[in-house]
C-alpha cells in the first residue's frame, strides 16, 4: 500500500498521476517562466496535476567545458519566481549537505541525483530540511537495496519521500528499464516516480556529451504508467537542439501535449 505523499495540495498515490517537468537546467529567469507556464497550460487542459523542475547547478557533466547551471543563489531566486509568478511547487536537486537548508527555502521538493543516492550525510540533510525528498535510483542499485536508503531519511523523522526509476546500467554506456522495478520499490510504502527522459540517455555516447534515444521516451512513459508508476518525470524544453544541457533526451514542448494524453489515457484505465 502506498503512503499517499502530499505537496501544496498534489497527491502522489495510487489514483494521481503527478507531472514533474521543466528544463534540465536553469538557462535564464524568462526561459523557466515560459517554460513553466506553457507546462502549466498544457497539463491544467488534461487535469494532470503540475511540478516545476530545473537543476541550478548540473554537478555531473560529462566534460569540464559543459554548461553547468547558473549557481545556487540566482538559480533559487529563480525557482522562486517560478513559484510566484506562475503559482506551482518546485523541484531541484541538492549535491552537498550544506545546500540541504538553503534549498529549503524554496523547493517544495528536494532532490537526491541518482549518483549520489547512497551519501548519508546528504540524505539526512535533505531529511532535515523538512521538505519533501525524491530520492533518484541509482543506475547501479538494484531496486529492493532502495529500502536501506529509504531508512536514513525516515531516521530523520521526515516521511515525505518520493523514489524515482531512471534506468539501470546495462554494460558499457547503455541503461536498460526494467518496470519490474517500480512495484518493487513501491513496497517501501513511498510513491515511486518514473523518469521517462533520463531513462532514454546514453551517458557519454560521443564529443564529450551524453547522448540519448529521444524516440524511445514514449514507450518508456508508456511502460512504466502501464506498470503503476505515481508520477511521470519529464525534462522538456521549446528548443532541443539548443538546450545547454541532455539536449539529446529533452522531450520537446510542442509535443508534450500529446504524449501526456496518451499516459493519462493509460493511467485512467487503471484506476
Amino acid at each position: 500500500m502506498i503512503n499517499p505523499v502530499v505537496i501544496d495540495r498534489i497527491k502522489f498515490d495510487s489514483n494521481t498521476l503527478p507531472i514533474i517537468a521543466g528544463p534540465c537546467v536553469i538557462e535564464s529567469r524568462e526561459h523557466c517562466l515560459r517554460m513553466a507556464e506553457s507546462i502549466l497550460e498544457i497539463t491544467q487542459t488534461l487535469d494532470l496535476p503540475y511540478i516545476f523542475k530545473s537543476s541550478y547547478d548540473k554537478a555531473n557533466r560529462t566534460s569540464i567545458k559543459s554548461f553547468r547551471g547558473l549557481g545556487l543563489e540566482e538559480g533559487l531566486q529563480i525557482l522562486q519566481d517560478v513559484k510566484s509568478e506562475i503559482g506551482v511547487p518546485v523541484l531541484t536537486d541538492i549535491h552537498h549537505p550544506s545546500q540541504a537548508a538553503t534549498v529549503a527555502e524554496v523547493a517544495d521538493i528536494i532532490q537526491i541525483p541518482a549518483f549520489l543516492c547512497r551519501q548519508t550525510d546528504l540524505l539526512l540533510a535533505a531529511g532535515n530540511s523538512g521538505r519533501t525528498v525524491n530520492i533518484k535510483k541509482g543506475q547501479f542499485i538494484a531496486p529492493w537495496k532502495m529500502e536501506s536508503i529509504v531508512q536514513k531519511i525516515e531516521s530523520t523523522g521526515n516521511k515525505n519521500i518520493l523514489l524515482t526509476e531512471r534506468g539501470t546500467t546495462f554494460g558499457y554506456d547503455n541503461l536498460v528499464t526494467d518496470v519490474r522495478s517500480i512495484s518493487m520499490m513501491q513496497k517501501t510504502g513511498y510513491p515511486v516516480i518514473f523518469d521517462a527522459t533520463h531513462s532514454a540517455q546514453v551517458p557519454g555516447k560521443s564529443g564529450g556529451v551524453t547522448g540519448g534515444m529521444r524516440e524511445f521516451i514514449p514507450v518508456l512513459a508508456r511502460a512504466a504508467t502501464a506498470a503503476g508508476c505515481n508520477g511521470l518525470f519529464l525534462e522538456v524544453h521549446d528548443n532541443v537542439s539548443e538546450a545547454k544541457s541532455d539536449a539529446a533526451t529533452q522531450w520537446p514542448l510542442d509535443k508534450l501535449y500529446d504524449l501526456l494524453a496518451v499516459i493519462k489515457q493509460i493511467h485512467n484505465s487503471l484506476y
